[in-house]
């Protein structure tokens, strides 16, 4: 977590929006990340490099810069036909995906 770019996002937004700001991008993070996993166990690689695309802006708006390198990480090993290293960095995003939203849930104890 980047904490200055979220100081940022509240200042520019002021705390409601910012907070409405962080819990939209808080669940569509969440919604990406099984939407990538299904897109892979369909071999669907064109539609998981957009998806984790997405994740990268979404990520970086709300200051999980390591999610949004991991994604990064998973569009590079798209673009290099390498489905092992897809695989790996898929369920490493995964991983620090799911801890890193949770994380920000119980930091802002939002709720949907």
């Amino acid at each position: 977590m980047d904490p200055q770019k979220l100081t940022e996002l509240y200042s520019q937004l002021g705390e409601t929006s910012a907070e409405d700001v962080v819990c939209r991008a808080i669940e569509e993070l969440a919604v990406r990340l099984t939407h990538c996993e299904r897109l892979w166990r369909q071999d669907d690689f064109e539609n998981l490099r957009k998806s984790a695309r997405s994740l990268i802006a979404i990520s970086e708006q709300i200051g999980m810069t390591a999610m949004a390198g991991i994604a990064c990480d998973v569009t590079s090993a798209i673009d290099a036909d390498d489905s092992p290293a897809v695989a790996a960095t898929l369920f490493r995003l995964i991983r620090v995906g799911e801890s890193s939203l949770t994380a920000v849930w119980e930091q802002h104890d939002l709720t949907v």
